[in-house]
């Protein structure tokens, strides 16, 4: 069997920033008190001619360009997402037109917050068979669709964003490998985190829209109760299984989707706050695409270097969770 190691990686903010300050002419909150609560203080929100695609297209040009490839090279395109372009075709499809990539396996995955770490198991699998040698992995979200900002539950948690990964095949005995994962659903807990409406079971209705049903929709106490449990409950999973610790560990990139959830994580994990990649404050949640932007921005930042231990931990609605750990 092969071992995979991530070759390249990319993402991308839309320009327009969404700061606590605006949110208080939506709804009523104000800029300390979305700080405290969330560690949240501006969101990226895409233009009205911006898609999913678009964004999840910016990022992956930038990982392709990193991994010292062309598009031409890429075999497969996992792109993890809640809020595709269009029911059909997918967007993984739109996006591999849109980079030249031919013939290549394309599908969008959904498993909300923590599609990226799905779809990177998922990679990993076919580097791992010996079938594939590059396979493109995006996270890209449009949130700013499918929130309701009057909602203050919700919308000032949410941003728009993506981020993007090459997995490549590794050469023997290279220090950078995936290491292990363990990805998991709790589907009893589904009801906390919903968008019901426009699939087969509520279509989208006039009376639908005069309900605002078309809205995400969460009751955030008992999601940040499982939040923290949950992901470190993930990463011991994955230590445990690889004989390591905490300790042992450079890196830490959760899912950003509040600061007040990581600080307590790290509290269990008993581990270090300046270990932990952190950067929500001016990216907000924005779901598959947090752990991909986050990676990027401190490999690019220089913090994440080659041959060390990062561990990845991931929530969502469903409720998925999991974690990954590489070796950079």
């Amino acid at each position: 069997m092969y071992n995979s190691f991530i070759s390249g990686t990319g993402s991308y903010l839309p320009e327009k920033i969404l700061s606590n300050k605006d949110l208080e002419d939506l709804v009523e909150t104000n800029d300390q008190w979305i700080t405290e609560r969330t560690g949240i203080k501006t969101r990226h929100l895409a233009s009205d001619s911006e898609a999913t695609s678009d964004l999840a297209y910016h990022a992956s040009q930038k990982a392709i360009q990193a991994a010292d490839l062309k598009p031409t090279d890429i075999e497969m395109i996992i792109l993890a997402t809640v809020t595709p372009d269009q029911m059909m075709p997918s967007t993984a499809c739109v996006v591999q037109e849109r980079l030249g990539c031919k013939d290549v396996m394309a599908f969008d995955l959904t498993a909300a917050c923590s599609g990226f770490l799905y779809a990177l198991t998922i990679a990993d699998q076919f580097i791992k068979a010996g079938t594939h040698k590059h396979i493109l992995v995006i996270g890209a979200e449009a949130l700013s669709r499918i929130i309701n900002f009057k909602d203050r539950e919700t919308c000032i948690l949410f941003g728009d964003g993506a981020g993007a990964a090459v997995l490549s095949r590794a050469e023997q005995n290279s220090k950078s490998q995936v290491v292990s994962h363990h990805m998991r659903a709790d589907g009893k807990l589904g009801h906390l985190l919903t968008l019901s409406a426009g699939g087969s079971r509520k279509p989208i209705t006039h009376e639908i829209l005069d309900n605002d049903d078309q809205y995400v929709e969460m009751k955030g106490r008992e999601i940040f109760k499982y939040a923290i449990r949950t992901m470190a409950s993930c990463c011991n999973h994955v230590l445990d299984s690889n004989k390591l610790n905490m300790n042992e560990i450079d890196w830490l990139i959760p899912h950003q989707a509040n600061l007040r959830i990581i600080d307590a994580m790290a509290k269990q994990l008993n581990f270090p706050m300046e270990k932990i990649v952190v950067n929500l404050d001016h990216t907000g949640n924005t779901s598959a695409a947090t752990i991909p932007i986050a990676l990027d921005e401190a490999v690019r930042e220089g913090k994440i270097q080659r041959g060390q231990n990062v561990l990845l931990t991931a929530f969502g609605a469903g409720l998925t969770s999991g974690s990954l750990l590489m070796r950079y």
